[in-house]
C-alpha cells in the first residue's frame, strides 16, 4: 500500500476522520498519516484541545504527544526530567530492542553529550564552510548542466539525493565510487521493516548497519594510522572524547552524520521544489529577487520540517501543563506541530518566502542538541538555488510526490518533474 497513490476522495476521508474521531483515539504518530499528508488536521486539533496528549496504543506503544511551538522548546531545555539516552530508548518515537541500542551524542545527556558534539563541531566552523562553498557550488553546477531537458525525471533521485550523498562523501572523505552505500544506510537506519519497506524483517535492517559498521571500521583503522584531517572520521579517529568509543558508539555516531547530513538537506531540496510549485507566486518573486534565498530557505526549512519529531523519555514523575507524566513516559516532541503554531508563528500554514522572521522554527530542534550541521544544510540549499535560477526559468512538478512511510523522516521518495526546453 505505501507506493499507492490514493484517491482525493481517499484522502480527504482520512483528513475529515480527524474532525470526527474521539481524542483519547488519536495516534498521530501513524506513519500512514505521513505517508499520505493527512497528518495536519489531527495536529491542528490536538494544539487547540489537548496540547499534552496521552496515546495509550499505538504501533509504537503509548506515548504523549507535545504540540505547541513553546511546550516543545519547555521539554527540549529540561534535561533533568527528560532524557535522551539510548538506554531509555533515545530520540525516535520507535523503540528499538535494549540489545541493539547504539549510543550517539544526539542520544546522550549533559555532560557527556558536550564532549562527543564539539569533536566533530570544527567541521561546520564559518572558516570550513567557507571552504566547502566552493565545492558544493562546483557539484551543484554540475549536477544541475546534466539534468535531462524536455523530459520527466525525478527531481529526488537526481538531484537531491545525488547532492546530499556527494556532499556526504565529502565529509567522510568517503570512496566516491560507494558514495551511494551512504545514501542506503541512512534510509536503512530510518526504515521501518514490513512487506512495503526497504527491508522485510529487522534482522535484514541490522545485517545491512553491520555492513555499514564493517565498511565504516576500515577506514577508521587508516585514519588512525594516518595524521588528523579535516573530515569527520578523522575529527573522530583522533578526538579524545570519541578515539575509544566502543563499537555500539562508534556505528551510533556514524548512523547519527549520516542520517543529519542526508535526511535533513535531502529533503529539504525536494521539499523546496514542491512548496515553490504550489505556490507559484512565491516562485514568480523568488525568480524577480533572487536576493530573498536569504529568508527563502529558513522558510522553507520550517515548510517541510525534515523531521517530524524528537523523543525524550522521563526520568521521574512530573505534571506538565495539567498532565500526569510518570517516570518511563515516552514523551514526543512534534516539530512538525510546534512549525503550524499559530500562537508562535504568524500564518503558519502560509509559504512566505519574504517572513520578516523566517527562523523562527524547530526543524533543527532547539538548545544542547540543536543540529550540529544547521550551517551546512542551509548553504547547501541557498547554492543550490542560486545555481538553479542562473540557469533555469521554471521546473515544473508534474506528478504526485511520493512520501516516506515515516513519523520520524519526513521525506520524498520520488518526485516527478520537467524542465521547460
Amino acid at each position: 500500500m505505501h507506493g499507492t497513490i490514493e484517491s482525493a476522495a481517499k484522502l480527504d476521508a482520512l483528513r475529515e476522520r480527524a474532525t470526527t474521531l474521539p481524542l483519547e483515539q488519536f495516534d498521530p504518530g501513524d506513519p500512514e498519516l505521513f505517508r499520505t499528508d493527512t497528518f495536519w488536521p489531527y495536529f491542528d486539533r490536538l494544539r487547540r484541545e489537548d496540547p499534552v496528549h496521552y496515546c495509550k496504543d499505538s504501533m509504537f506503544g503509548p506515548y504523549w504527544s507535545v504540540t505547541r511551538y513553546n511546550d516543545i522548546m519547555e521539554i527540549e531545555t529540561n534535561h533533568s526530567v527528560f532524557s535522551s539516552a539510548s538506554s531509555l530508548g533515545g530520540i525516535t518515537i520507535r523503540d528499538i530492542d535494549p540489545d541493539l541500542r547504539r549510543e550517539s551524542f544526539i542520544s546522550m545527556d549533559p555532560p557527556r553529550h558536550a564532549a562527543q558534539r564539539k569533536t566533530v563541531a570544527p567541521m561546520f566552523t564559518p572558516t570550513h564552510l567557507d571552504n566547502l562553498a566552493l565545492n558544493i557550488r562546483k557539484r551543484s553546477a554540475e549536477c544541475l548542466d546534466n539534468l535531462p531537458v524536455g523530459q520527466v525525471f525525478d527531481w529526488v533521485d537526481r538531484v537531491s539525493i545525488e547532492l546530499t550523498t556527494q556532499m556526504l562523501a565529502v565529509l567522510f572523505d568517503f570512496p566516491w565510487e560507494d558514495r551511494r552505500k551512504l545514501t542506503r544506510w541512512s534510509d536503512i537506519a530510518t526504515t521501518i521493516p514490513g512487506p512495503d519497506g526497504l527491508v522485510a524483517t529487522e534482522e535484514e535492517r541490522q545485517a545491512e548497519l553491520a555492513e555499514c559498521a564493517g565498511y565504516f571500521a576500515r577506514l577508521w583503522q587508516e585514519r588512525i594510522a594516518q595524521p588528523p584531517k579535516s573530515d569527520l572520521l578523522s575529527m573522530m579517529a583522533h578526538g579524545p572524547a570519541t578515539r575509544d568509543m566502543d563499537a555500539k558508539n562508534f556505528l551510533g555516531n556514524l548512523v547519527l552524520l549520516i542520517v543529519g547530513g542526508n535526511d535533513t538537506t535531502r529533503n529539504t531540496m525536494s521539499g523546496s521544489l514542491l512548496a515553490l510549485s504550489q505556490h507559484p507566486e512565491q516562485y514568480r518573486k523568488l525568480r524577480e529577487n533572487p536576493a530573498l534565498l536569504d529568508s527563502f530557505v529558513p522558510e522553507v526549512i520550517r515548510w517541510q520540517t525534515p523531521l517530524a519529531h524528537m523523543r525524550r523519555t522521563a526520568l521521574a514523575d512530573f505534571e506538565f501543563r495539567g498532565k500526569q507524566i510518570k517516570k518511563g513516559d515516552k514523551v514526543v516532541m512534534w516539530y512538525v506541530s510546534g512549525n503550524r503554531d499559530e500562537e508562535a508563528i504568524e500564518k503558519p500554514y502560509d509559504f512566505i518566502i519574504d517572513r520578516a522572521r523566517p527562523r523562527t522554527h524547530l526543524s533543527f530542534g532547539f538548545g544542547i542538541h540543536r543540529c550540529v550541521g544547521l550551517r551546512l544544510a542551509e548553504l547547501q540549499l541557498k547554492i543550490i538555488w542560486e545555481e538553479i535560477l542562473r540557469r533555469f526559468d521554471h521546473i515544473e512538478v508534474v506528478g504526485e510526490p511520493k512520501r516516506v512511510y515515516s513519523s520520524f523522516v519526513k521525506g520524498l521518495e520520488e518526485l516527478p518533474v520537467k524542465i521547460a526546453a
